[in-house]
């Protein structure tokens, strides 16, 4: 007959197990009990540390002279401080508890008027009455805040109740409506993001995103990408022989760097010639379409070409050519189509073809 673990856990129970901490209990002195209550309520409180987003960045957002202390936490969030939002409303409070004593949730002090509730709506009830919570970036205790798209609504719910006669204060209102005017020049989440600097990690966040869905991490095999047809076009807008009595010039290559690689996302062009670099011979190991991700980069890079293509099939010269590339496809990383390194070259290439 199979034992459970229940089974053995009753078997050690009737023989006295369950009265050994206890008796360990009684064994400790006050101190010790006390040492170990605090270390569990420590351990306990970590626990919840866990589960509470982190303040990444910090910043104080000016409208007017209004300034409002805001934040944005590890999860993504962009949040107002409760204090800064109660303190530039004008609120007397130092800030609002986000529960009364006996544990009823709160409003925010200025909304908190029974007048005013029916001017709030009830989706609006939920944040406001329960604060996002934070570890601060520089630690201390824990911080609350409002998410950063609830304050223009915070506004509107003071303007419809100061019409509505419910607020009687006139620079609560005025505050409404100067914080209101100031996010309608500029979106909220981005006011945010530059006040506390992270406009430079979103930069870099976003970049990441596309260079990591435009480049594969390992090298892919070679195929077949660049069709005849695009450097016929080519050959022809720069007057020269197709096909050419010897290897494709190397400025060749440049010129493809600009008509195709500089244009098909940003950054990624820059990102290939890190991992293509030039060898000593002055080219490259690898083509740099083989780096290329097969869901996207590569399909991406197919449209382009065909799209390059037709432009340079519907044009009677380099310029006419340059000129509607720049409109159709304009390069995300300005490089200059005639630079200096393409003219010479060119000029190289022609002295060799010259003297085979």
């Amino acid at each position: 007959m199979e034992v459970s673990k229940s089974d053995h856990g009753k078997a050690l129970s009737a023989l006295g197990a369950s009265k050994g901490g206890k008796a360990r209990a009684r064994a400790l002195t006050p101190q010790q009990r006390r040492d170990i209550a605090r270390h569990a309520a420590a351990s306990r409180w970590d626990q919840h540390l866990d589960a509470v987003p982190r303040e990444t960045h910090t910043g104080i957002l000016k409208i007017g002279d209004r300034e409002i202390p805001c934040s944005v936490l590890d999860n993504g969030l962009r949040v107002f401080s409760a204090r800064g939002v109660s303190r530039v409303v004008g609120s007397r409070s130092k800030g609002s508890k986000s529960r009364a004593d006996d544990g009823a949730p709160q409003l925010p002090p200025f909304l908190a008027s029974s007048a005013v509730r029916p001017f709030i709506p009830d989706d609006l009830l939920a944040p406001l009455i329960s604060p996002i919570q934070f570890r601060p970036l520089h630690g201390g205790r824990t911080a609350y805040g409002y998410e950063a798209t609830v304050l223009p609504r915070i506004c509107e719910v003071i303007l419809d109740a100061t019409r509505g006669n419910a607020i009687r204060t006139a620079t609560l209102a005025e505050t409404a409506e100067v914080l209101l005017r100031g996010f309608a020049q500029v979106g909220i989440i981005a006011l945010v993001d530059e006040a506390t600097g992270y406009q430079d990690v979103r930069a870099r966040d976003a970049l990441a995103k596309i260079l990591e869905a435009f480049v594969a991490k390992e090298l892919r095999p070679w195929i077949k990408t660049f069709p005849p047809d695009f450097y016929k076009e080519m050959f022809r807008l720069r007057g020269m022989a197709y096909p050419p009595r010897v290897k494709k010039p190397r400025y060749v290559g440049l010129l493809t760097n600009n008509l195709v690689y500089a244009r098909l996302a940003p950054g990624v062009l820059k990102e290939l010639q890190e991992r293509n670099p030039v060898l000593e011979t002055g080219r490259r190991r690898h083509k740099h379409f083989q780096w290329l991700t097969e869901d996207l980069g590569h399909p991406k890079l197919k449209d382009h070409i065909v799209a390059i293509t037709a432009l340079m099939r519907a044009s009677v010269n380099w310029q006419s050519f340059t000129e509607l590339l720049e409109r159709a496809f304009p390069k995300y990383k300005e490089l200059p189509l005639y630079a200096a390194e393409i003219a010479e070259e060119e000029a190289q290439s022609e002295q060799e073809g010259a003297s085979t």
